[in-house]
């Protein structure tokens, strides 16, 4: 067993299929079958069983995935800490972004990052909020940018960015023209959600909460798995939705949306830098905090 191999699991498990693992780690596909049986070999169990077209981790195939990824991550930590050592920053870095962050806040910012050390890969996983506290706490990621606050003793969590939610209807909506709604009018409007574990969700229905209300007394006619799909479900008129600002800046400069207030609620929030308390960042890590918080500091 070597991390090479460990690797090449990885991308099995995360990729489901041998074909699409070998392409990602440039490995011809009979390659990639005889390292997994050779780990098969090592470890004495089956790993992975080949259901129809998919490739799905047997019980012993996930404890190994998820020690592997630490491995992996620990020794990305270890490069990146020998080269900061000698005076260089290079290396790789894991971050993770839910889905506000890591589609409209954190590709500049690794952008610019880039340019400024470009001997460093940035590794960026996205998810929903959940998925990312998930996997900092797990070790799988060193920090992440996520849109709520969790209450866990093991998390460190310090806003970097203000951002806002507004209700968001198309331009040809009879609400389009008005600044703010009251807020005993949103249970009648068709409402698309975001999925269970999502950041946005989870700060409506905290807002709706001190206000006596539920997501459940809303008119949810679809629930959506990311914040592009519900952009586009608000523009082809499946219902409106409440969104971060951000999201739909463009829309909103263009015309094709609008964005209105919702009188009585407050949806002001930040996004929290996420790491795990009792790990030390990596030097790569640190000097990627660094460079963030410098970045979304206002001039």
């Amino acid at each position: 067993m070597d991390l090479w191999q460990l690797k090449i699991f990885c991308k099995v498990v995360e990729l489901r299929s041998f074909s699409k693992a070998g392409e990602a780690v440039h490995l011809s596909q009979p390659t990639v079958s005889s390292h997994i049986k050779d780990l098969e070999e090592h470890f004495g169990t089956r790993l992975v069983d080949r259901l129809s077209r998919k490739v799905t981790p047997t019980k012993a195939g996930e404890l190994l995935f998820d020690y592997a990824r630490q491995l992996i991550a620990l020794r990305d930590r270890t490069e990146a800490a020998m080269a900061e050592f000698s005076g260089k920053i290079k290396g790789r870095l894991v971050l993770g972004g839910s889905t506000i962050p890591a589609g409209y806040v954190l590709p500049r910012i690794i952008g610019s990052f880039s340019r400024r050390y470009p001997e460093v890969r940035v590794a960026l996983k996205v998810g929903d909020t959940s998925e990312i506290i998930n996997n900092v706490l797990a070790g799988h990621i060193e920090a992440g940018i996520v849109g709520a606050r969790y209450r866990d003793k093991l998390l460190e969590q310090e806003p970097v960015l203000a951002d806002e939610m507004c209700l968001v209807v198309p331009c040809d909506h009879p609400w389009a023209g008005l600044r703010q709604i009251l807020l005993q009018d949103l249970p009648g409007a068709p409402f698309i959600v975001r999925e269970a574990g999502s950041g946005t969700l989870r700060s409506i229905e905290q807002q709706l909460q001190e206000k006596g209300l539920s997501i459940a007394d809303l008119n949810i006619v679809a629930e959506m798995g990311s914040t592009e799909a519900v952009r586009q479900g608000i523009k082809n008129g499946v219902g409106l939705s409440i969104l971060s600002v951000v999201a739909v800046a463009d829309d909103i400069q263009s015309g094709v949306l609008k964005a209105i207030h919702i009188e009585g609620l407050d949806l002001k929030r930040n996004f929290y830098l996420t790491t795990h308390k009792q790990r030390t960042p990596s030097p790569l890590c640190g000097v990627f905090i660094d460079f963030l918080k410098e970045a979304l500091t206002p001039p």
